[in-house]
This record gives C-alpha cells, sequence and structure tokens, in this order.
C-alpha cells in the first residue's frame, strides 16, 4: 500500500506516508511559530491518544527550527464527551479512559490542542471543556494532522496538515511509529 493505491479489496488506500506526514508536520510548525511569535508563551496539548504523539513531534520541531521546546502535555477527553451514552451502544468499544498529563500552568498561555483526525468536532469540545478544568489559557489553538469535514459544531482549525473529503461511511485511520511502528494515514471504508 505503500504506492498510494487501494489494497486488493479496494477499500483502503494511503493518504499520506512516512515522508509526507513528516514534510506536513514541519510545515505545520512553521505556519503555528508564524503565528506564535512569543513561542515561549506557547504549549502543546496532545489530545489522548494519537494527538500526544503528534504533539511530541512538533515541539521537536519547534526545538530543531527555533530553539525552543514548548511545554508539552496530554489530555483525555473520555469523560467530556456529550456521545459517551450513545458510544457505549453495540458499534463503540468500552471507552478507554488515558491520562491527563499537564506538567504546566495553562493559564495566559496559547495553547495549542494537537489531534489526529478532525472530524465532527465533539472529541475538540471535549478537549476545549477538560483544558479549561485546569484553568484559563490566554487562547486556544487547534492543530490537525487531518480533516475529513462533516462538522457537527462549528469547530474550524487553525492548522491543518490535510484536508481530505470523506464520505461518513469512510474511516481515516493514522498510524504512527510510536504506537503501530509505521508512519502513514489511510482511508477505509
Amino acid at each position: 500500500m505503500a504506492d498510494g493505491g487501494a489494497d486488493q479489496s479496494g477499500r483502503s488506500k494511503v493518504l499520506l506516508d512516512e515522508d509526507q506526514i513528516s514534510r506536513t508536520l514541519a510545515r505545520m510548525a512553521h505556519e503555528i511559530a508564524e503565528q506564535s511569535p512569543d513561542l515561549s508563551g506557547v504549549a502543546l496539548v496532545g489530545i489522548q491518544r494519537g494527538g500526544v504523539e503528534l504533539a511530541a513531534r512538533l515541539a521537536a520541531l519547534f526545538a530543531r527550527f527555533y530553539g525552543v521546546r514548548p511545554p508539552t502535555g496530554a489530555i483525555d477527553i473520555t469523560f467530556y464527551r456529550d456521545d459517551i451514552d450513545i458510544r457505549l451502544g453495540k458499534e463503540y468499544e468500552q471507552p478507554r479512559v488515558h491520562s491527563t498529563d499537564l506538567p504546566f500552568d495553562v493559564n495566559d498561555r496559547t495553547i495549542v490542542l494537537v489531534d489526529d483526525v478532525l472530524y465532527t468536532g465533539r472529541t475538540i469540545r471535549a478537549a476545549i471543556d477538560a483544558l479549561f478544568d485546569y484553568g484559563r489559557p490566554q487562547a486556544v489553538r487547534l492543530a490537525v494532522l487531518v480533516d475529513r469535514g462533516h462538522r457537527d459544531l462549528p469547530i474550524r482549525p487553525d492548522f491543518v496538515g490535510k484536508n481530505v473529503p470523506t464520505s461518513r461511511n469512510e474511516r481515516v485511520v493514522v498510524h504512527l511509529v510510536e504506537t503501530d511502528g509505521i508512519d502513514e494515514v489511510v482511508i477505509e471504508e
């Protein structure tokens, strides 16, 4: 599937490979820096699961490009979701609770929430609710690797790696080396 084509069943296609993900994250780091001239006031908060690894990668890129490594954290939104009762039905597994780790004061900082895929906007709404339980940031920005559309809420990312028009019966799956041993973004039926 590394060639970007579909597999033999025709149901999966690679949208971003390892090199494309690296270039995309580098571009996003530059865009965030352009909109945040004082990087010392910026913190990156990854939304559990895939956003945590992406936030760490962005922090490493800031260190490489700008000599400043913003603090990073992780936020779990499991119990902040407004659809948890729906997600407990047959279609979804039992929710997995991950840790929230914000080893810095969120007050008066620009917090960049980082997630892998933006879909309905409900995860982001939950992340903002969870974040405000820890303080009042100066500003909250959103960086996503993939925006697939189909918003249920008025949420729009500030920094987007790739816009991918999808149908509701498709899934965008992000595989990262840190958790899956490979970097790729695929779309599945």
